[in-house]
C-alpha cells in the first residue's frame, strides 16, 4: 500500500500535520476500543502503510499515551492519558466548585473575580464573575494570559515546579506596558516575594489602567493548581485597596481549597 507525498498530492504541510493529528487520535480510539492492538491491526483500521502506523504509535508512545505489552508486540493505552484526564477533571472541578465562591466575592467586593489555572506557559481563566461596580466586564473565560504579567499568573509561577518555572523564565518575557517585568532576575525576585507574602499583585503590568491581586488555591495534594484573583480599574482598585482585599480573597481561596480536598 503506497501513500502519495504531500508534494505529489498538493497538500500543504499544515494539512499534513492536521491529518497526522487526526490519525493519532484515531489510533487512541482504536486501541481503546480493542484493549490492545498490533501495528498491522492499526494500519488496517487506518488504511495506511504499516510504516505510517508505526510512526504514529511511536509518537504516542514517546508521550506515554500508549505502551507495548511484553513480547506480544501489542499496544495498549498508557498512564499518560490518566494524567491528561486528571488535569481536565481538576479544571472542571475548580470551575464548577469555584463559581459560587466567585459570585459571593464579586458581590462583596464589587469587582470582577477570576479563577485561573496553569497551561504550562500561560494562565487560562476557567471561571469569572462580574461585581456590581463593573459597568463593562470583558469575558476572559477560556482565554490565555501571560504568567509573568498577571497577578494570577505570578501566583501560578511562584508555586510551579522549579524545573517548569525555569523553562518559562528562559524564554523572552513580552512587554505589555511600561510596568511589565521583562527581566528574568527581577521576576525571580518578585516571585520570591509572592511566595513569601502569599499573594501577587499586578499594577498596570498587563493593561494600562487595570489593577489585580491574586492568591493561591490549593488542591487536595497540597499543590497549587489554580489562583483566585480580583481585578478592577486602577481608580476603583488603587494599590492600598488592592492590598486591603487580600484577606477576604484568602478566605474565599481557603473555602475553595477545602472543597477541592485540601486540609491545612
Amino acid at each position: 500500500m503506497s501513500e502519495p507525498t504531500a508534494a505529489a498530492s498538493g497538500a500543504t504541510p499544515r494539512v499534513g500535520a492536521v491529518q497526522s493529528v487526526d490519525r493519532a487520535m484515531t489510533v487512541l480510539e482504536i486501541v481503546a476500543e480493542h484493549g490492545e492492538c498490533g501495528i498491522s491491526e492499526i494500519a488496517a483500521a487506518l488504511d495506511v502503510h504499516k510504516s505510517t502506523a508505526s510512526r504514529l504509535v511511536a509518537a504516542l508512545e514517546r508521550r506515554s499515551l500508549v505502551e507495548q505489552h511484553g513480547d506480544r508486540k501489542k499496544y495498549a493505552l498508557s498512564f499518560g492519558l490518566i494524567r491528561l484526564a486528571a488535569a481536565a477533571t481538576a479544571r472542571l472541578d475548580v470551575s464548577r466548585l469555584g463559581r459560587p465562591v466567585c459570585q459571593r466575592l464579586a458581590e462583596s467586593l464589587g469587582e470582577t473575580v477570576n479563577i485561573a489555572v496553569s497551561d504550562g506557559e500561560a494562565g487560562i481563566t476557567v471561571a469569572q464573575e462580574s461585581g456590581t461596580a463593573s459597568v463593562v466586564s470583558e469575558n476572559w473565560v477560556g482565554r490565555r494570559t501571560p504568567l509573568h504579567a498577571s497577578s494570577a499568573g505570578k501566583v501560578l509561577l511562584a508555586w510551579m515546579d522549579p524545573a517548569d518555572r525555569r523553562r518559562v523564565l528562559r524564554r523572552p518575557l513580552e512587554r505589555f506596558t511600561e510596568e511589565t517585568i521583562v527581566s528574568a532576575p527581577a521576576l525571580r525576585i518578585e516571585l520570591a516575594r509572592v511566595f513569601d507574602e502569599g499573594h501577587a499583585r499586578s499594577f498596570e503590568e498587563l493593561e494600562v489602567g487595570m489593577h489585580a491581586v491574586a492568591v493561591p488555591v490549593f488542591s487536595g495534594d497540597g499543590s497549587v493548581g489554580s489562583s483566585l484573583s480580583v481585578t478592577g480599574p486602577a481608580y476603583r482598585l488603587p494599590r492600598r485597596r488592592a492590598r486591603a482585599v487580600v484577606g477576604e480573597l484568602r478566605e474565599a481561596a481557603a473555602e475553595l481549597s477545602a472543597k477541592l480536598g485540601h486540609t491545612s
